[in-house]
């Protein structure tokens, strides 16, 4: 169900209408879609199917998929985009709908170590870090099939 007013409501619904061309993935829980800049390359966001504004006001067995899910994401993301480190990010103070920031991090990709966040917000956000239509096609791409990938395991593993 939409929520007026809410960003990340706005991106899934375009997800469902087939026009977000930042949609890699629906998941049980989510949907993964790359983020609209690339400061960070491959910094990706896992959208939360429920519209909650805290994690613990999830359904139990809902929340636990939910979390194993943005790990898998997360793993994928590591192996696509040849991650050093992940930071992992469940925010909320401007878009409150339940949704994880997944960071792929590199040595040197600030200049002082320390959260994303410390990163000026005009460096961060500026429309040079967004990915051209050719380069959001295949990082989309690459994810896609990283994460295909990923799943698979997971499920093997599980039986």
């Amino acid at each position: 169900m939409m929520h007026d007013n809410c960003e990340i409501c706005r991106r899934i619904q375009m997800i469902k209408d087939g026009t977000n061309p930042y949609f890699v993935a629906e998941l049980s829980t989510g949907y993964v879609v790359i983020g609209d800049n690339q400061h960070f390359k491959g910094y990706t966001l896992f959208l939360c199917k429920q519209h909650e504004t805290e994690l613990h006001f999830l359904p139990r067995d809902f929340k636990e998929q939910f979390l194993h899910e943005m790990s898998l994401v997360a793993e994928a993301v590591y192996d696509a985009f040849h991650a050093e480190k992940m930071n992992y990010e469940l925010l909320g103070n401007g878009d409150t709908h339940v949704h994880w920031h997944l960071f792929p991090r590199r040595e040197g990709d600030t200049t002082t170590p320390g959260p994303v966040w410390w990163l000026d917000r005009n460096v961060m956000f500026s429309d040079d870090n967004r990915p051209s239509p050719e380069e959001l096609d295949e990082m989309r791409h690459t994810l896609k099939a990283t994460l295909t990938k990923v799943l698979a395991a997971d499920a093997e593993a599980a039986n």
